[in-house]
């Protein structure tokens, strides 16, 4: 049975923070494993991984936007250097329900690109290249700029800043467990008996497939809310051919960005890494095949 668009939503939305309930889980499994191998106990490792994560998660939220934006090279811009930029993004808020417009924000690049960011719709900015701004008509910028006041709005740049930054916290727990066995750390063989040394192998490898599943979860997270983005978007505009063929020119444009990293691959709305080779297919994509998601567009 086909889904309308608002089903969607809800229904992405839950699935959405279902995979992050995952992600909780695994924290909490990680915590649990070093907890008994350097302590003997599982509550222990739980509860310092909860402290850890909540510490790490605090100081991500707080500075995560300005971090985002920092490793992306984008420069706050003002409505004289962008007019029509400015109008499209004031218009489109509007056009969102949103209360506050977002920050705008553009990067030096070449390549055609763009992205949404912050923790909510009161504290987010929309950041576009020069390059996608230079090869993008009326419709096409508009498109673009409506799929990232849709993320804004449908709350995906909270979902995914929290997965990028649960994705940070079992790889560091990961790394800090693994350089502890390194440097001769949990308790010693004789006091751990059988069952510690069975647990102190379970914990290697859970250290050792923890981010990749994470990253997986995380991934997974992104590619379901690319496609909602995208009917969201053409929703706002009333125009799905305006995103369909912007993102035929970015699919077309070859330029990799200078400044683009796999810590933040997921939030544009497409791959900036461009020509890196995809391990497994699109196993470990950041985004849905283009192609697939330019034949929704212009079917609807």
């Amino acid at each position: 049975m086909k889904r309308t668009l608002f089903e969607e939503i809800r229904y992405n939305q839950l699935r959405s923070y279902f995979l992050i309930f995952i992600f909780l889980i695994l924290v909490g499994v990680v915590g649990a494993v070093i907890g008994f191998v350097w302590a003997g106990s599982f509550l222990f490792g739980l509860i310092m991984a909860l402290i850890f994560g909540l510490i790490y998660t605090a100081i991500a939220f707080a500075q995560g936007k300005s971090m985002i934006l920092g490793l992306a090279n984008a420069k706050k811009v003002t409505k004289k250097e962008y007019p029509f930029l400015f109008n499209t993004v004031e218009g489109l808020a509007i056009a969102a329900g949103l209360k506050k417009t977002p920050e705008i924000y553009v990067i030096s690049d070449k390549a055609m690109n763009a992205f949404a960011t912050g923790i909510n719709p009161q504290n987010s900015a929309i950041a576009v290249t020069q390059g996608l701004l230079d090869g993008m008509n009326k419709e096409e910028l508009e498109g673009v700029i409506s799929h990232e006041m849709s993320h804004i709005r449908n709350f995906d740049i909270k979902v995914m800043m929290l997965a990028a930054v649960l994705v940070g916290v079992i790889a560091m727990l990961s790394h800090m467990f693994l350089r502890s066995l390194w440097f001769g750390g949990g308790r010693r063989d004789d006091e751990k008996g059988n069952a510690g040394a069975i647990m102190m192998v379970i914990g290697i490898v859970l250290a050792i497939l923890a981010p990749i599943i994470a990253q997986l979860i995380k991934l997974a997270v992104s590619r379901r809310r690319e496609y909602l983005a995208d009917a969201s978007g053409a929703v706002l505009t009333r125009y799905p051919p305006g995103l369909a063929n912007a993102l035929e020119k970015i699919k077309n444009d070859s330029i990799p960005m200078r400044n683009a990293s796999s810590a933040t691959a997921h939030m544009y709305i497409s791959n900036p890494l461009k020509g890196a080779r995809v391990f497994l297919g699109n196993l470990f994509s950041t985004h849905p095949p283009i192609d697939e998601r330019i034949k929704r567009l212009r079917a609807m």
